[in-house]
């Protein structure tokens, strides 16, 4: 299982960012997915989750009405556009998926959020 973030960087405040995880090495439209993110010396916290075949979502209510999660079953990808971010949205994200009952992590990938 392989897992791959992209698409960080450094963004103003109210700007926008759209992130990719490409992966491999698992059937990607039998799973659910997640992206989650961390920030030095806090727990990794779950941002957004994405249903298998997409027709369910859930955020933390931190992103609520500015990120959306999305997938392209056919691409084996992840997405997450991210919309008004905010100082408090800088982080490493990580994409993950769980495969029998083991959790697979992408290398993450810096947001930073600053004037």
């Amino acid at each position: 299982v392989q897992l791959g973030e992209s698409g960080g960087g450094l963004v103003q405040p109210g700007g926008s960012l759209r992130l990719s995880c490409a992966t491999a090495g698992f059937a990607f439209s039998t799973y659910d997915m997640k992206w989650y993110r961390q920030v030095p010396g806090k727990e990794r916290e779950l941002v957004a989750v994405i249903s298998a075949h997409g027709d369910n979502t859930k955020y933390a209510d931190s992103v609520k009405g500015r990120f959306t999660i999305s997938r392209d079953n056919a691409k084996n990808m992840v997405f997450l556009q991210m919309n008004s971010l905010k100082p408090d949205d800088t982080a490493v994200y990580y994409c993950k998926v769980t495969r029998d009952q083991v959790d697979y992590w992408g290398q993450g990938t810096q947001v930073t959020v600053s004037s």
